[in-house]
């Protein structure tokens, strides 16, 4: 059981080292295939045993063998971080269906967490082909009841298109971009609609923590923009494991 754990660490920290390379290419609207990896600076190829997750940073002390330009501790987080999930998800679901599925839709908002962050941006080539694809695999992997994961759908996009609405109405400025409104439609319809209650209150509790404190180390008024799309993502994710918890306590509570 260990060894195994291990297994899956190591491989979804490979595909964490994937996940590098979409984030940074797909805003450059790149390919995410072709070229191999290479330096960022100097341009030359990566070579296989350069290219290790986390291993590689660490023996090469975070430089480039060929240039000597110090490597983003971006790589190594990122990579570990999604080690970190395959790890936990393989103790929540095993080996399984529904394990690849949440470890997909996890891959996915890691992608758009980092992207979100270095660009503002949820890309549509993510989110669009995104919300079809995780309907689909929750009502018929996941078993998820279609109305809950159509309604879950229609509310997410709906409820953050209202308040972005509304808030550009009271301001007359944006405060909310259409990426997160199609990101939480995503996360409707993979969740469900239940999933809403949890994902809105978590991600805006963590997101006026976050931005209240990122004004003041900035020493910037409301108008300082924080991504939201991380947010929802880490909310997302939460709800996976802690969800039914969530909601036994509401039931509960009531």
């Amino acid at each position: 059981m260990i060894l195994f754990s291990i297994f899956v660490f190591v491989i979804g920290a490979a595909i964490g080292s994937f996940l590098n390379v979409c984030i940074y290419r797909i805003p450059a609207e790149e390919s995410i295939v072709r070229p191999a990896s290479r330096c960022p600076s100097c341009g030359h190829p990566i070579r296989f045993y350069d290219n290790i997750p986390i291993f590689s940073f660490l023996l090469l002390r975070a430089k480039c063998r060929d240039c000597g330009v110090s490597i983003s501790w971006r790589y190594p987080l990122i990579e570990g971080i999604t080690g970190l999930m395959a790890y936990l998800l393989f103790l929540k679901f095993g080996i399984s269906l529904n394990f690849l599925v949440y470890f997909i839709f996890t891959a996915v908002l890691i992608v758009i967490t980092f992207i979100d962050i270095d660009h503002q941006i949820i890309p549509d080539c993510i989110s669009l082909p995104g919300i079809p694809l995780f309907f689909l695999a929750a009502v018929f992997v996941i078993g998820l009841p279609w109305l809950e994961a159509l309604i879950g759908l229609l509310a997410g996009g709906g409820v953050l298109l209202a308040i972005a609405l509304g808030y550009e109405l009271l301001t007359k400025r944006e405060g909310m971009g259409g990426g997160d409104i199609k990101l939480l439609a995503m996360i409707g319809g993979f969740l469900g609609w239940k999933s809403l209650i949890f994902v809105l209150l978590f991600s805006s509790l963590s997101g006026a923590v976050i931005g209240i404190a990122a004004m003041i180390i900035k020493k910037q008024d409301t108008k300082y923009a924080v991504p939201f799309g991380p947010f929802l993502s880490l909310a997302a994710v939460a709800y996976i494991f802690w969800g039914d918890l969530f909601m036994r306590f509401l039931i509960y509570r009531h």
